[in-house]
């Protein structure tokens, strides 16, 4: 019997293989058997209204008028706003919008510069 690799999560000693990955059935964690201990869940990938992959820094458009909740001010179609941060939760995007101040949007709403 082959010797499989401990979790390096919770360093449980029940590991399994699964195709090309070790599972952890303590806590869930996956990990590659070439050595790599990032897990499957951990990179996430947040896109735009047509698909194009956002990262930190991106400038974006809004692409539909979009009313601020608690005020009467409205982000119209077209405001580009620069240098977002991408966050987890329901809205993905955190950014400073001129004339309205931080906000955080939904990026199905967006779209890529």
């Amino acid at each position: 019997m082959s010797q499989l690799p401990s979790c390096p999560q919770c360093n449980s000693e029940y590991t399994y293989e699964d195709g090309d990955m070790y599972v952890c059935p303590e806590c869930a964690h996956e990990w590659s058997k070439d050595g790599g201990a990032e897990s499957t869940d951990d990179v996430r990938v947040i896109k735009d209204s047509n698909g194009n992959v956002l990262q930190d820094g991106d400038t974006i458009t809004v692409i539909k008028d979009l009313k601020v909740k608690g005020s009467s001010l409205v982000v119209k179609v077209g405001t580009k706003v620069k240098n977002i941060r991408l966050v987890d939760g329901d809205h993905d995007i955190d950014c400073k919008i001129d004339g309205i101040g931080a906000m955080k949007l939904k990026s199905e709403f967006v779209k890529k510069a």
